[in-house]
């Protein structure tokens, strides 16, 4: 398990408030699928913080649409979990989003739900030897890729994916936007964060209950 005071036990909640300033917090890997600008991630403070005064932002911007920036949390590996995370999007001509990674393997293989305030949804995706490939939600027709939902840019929202077995159920602000199954990962794996392409996110208040 991590320590370095960035998680309060039993809950296992990150709020980045002890970590040093214009640096990557300790016990994370900074890591990136496909190529472009190198991420960057770093803890800076931000007076909108949920949890003051500290956030962990990936400011670097890329206009490559497969270009995913990571995160990883070392020393936790969970198969089923309640994820969660605040998230602000700030910036980005191409996308404005941020999200969750699970059941990660290596920066070519794991799980991926993102928000994005500029498209206005959240989808669920399986990320394959780097290839993005999105997970239909239940009950929805072929050609949705994800679910529509007012993702504000400049504001802070929770977004939250369960995932137990080959299920997993996604949720914004509490409420549950869609369910989707998918057995590629079905082994545990680390999570962490991500952005895509030229966004510039903050995250704060990331928890991990193992299930």
């Amino acid at each position: 398990m991590v320590s370095f005071g960035l998680i309060a036990a039993p809950a296992n909640v990150i709020t980045f408030d002890k970590a040093s300033v214009g640096k990557a917090p300790p016990g994370w890997t900074v890591s990136m699928t496909n190529e472009g600008a190198a991420p960057h991630w770093e803890v800076i403070k931000d007076a909108s913080a949920p949890t003051q005064p500290n956030v962990l932002a990936q400011t670097a911007a890329d206009l490559r649409r497969d270009r995913f920036p990571l995160a990883i949390l070392d020393g936790i590996s969970v198969r089923n979990a309640d994820l969660s995370v605040r998230l602000k999007p700030v910036s980005g001509r191409q996308d404005q989003a941020g999200g969750l990674v699970f059941r990660y393997r290596d920066e070519k293989n794991y799980y991926l739900v993102q928000a994005d305030a500029l498209g206005e949804n959240v989808e669920l995706y399986k990320v394959e030897n780097g290839h993005a490939t999105p997970i239909l939600p239940r009950g929805m027709p072929p050609a949705a890729f994800g679910v529509k939902h007012d993702i504000h840019a400049n504001a802070w929202q929770i977004l939250k994916v369960q995932f137990r077995g080959d299920q997993f159920q996604v949720y914004v602000n509490h409420r549950r936007l869609f369910q989707a199954q998918d057995s590629t990962y079905t082994g545990p794996g680390k999570v962490g964060l991500c952005t895509v392409a030229d966004s510039v996110t903050y995250f704060d208040d990331f928890r991990v209950y193992a299930k």
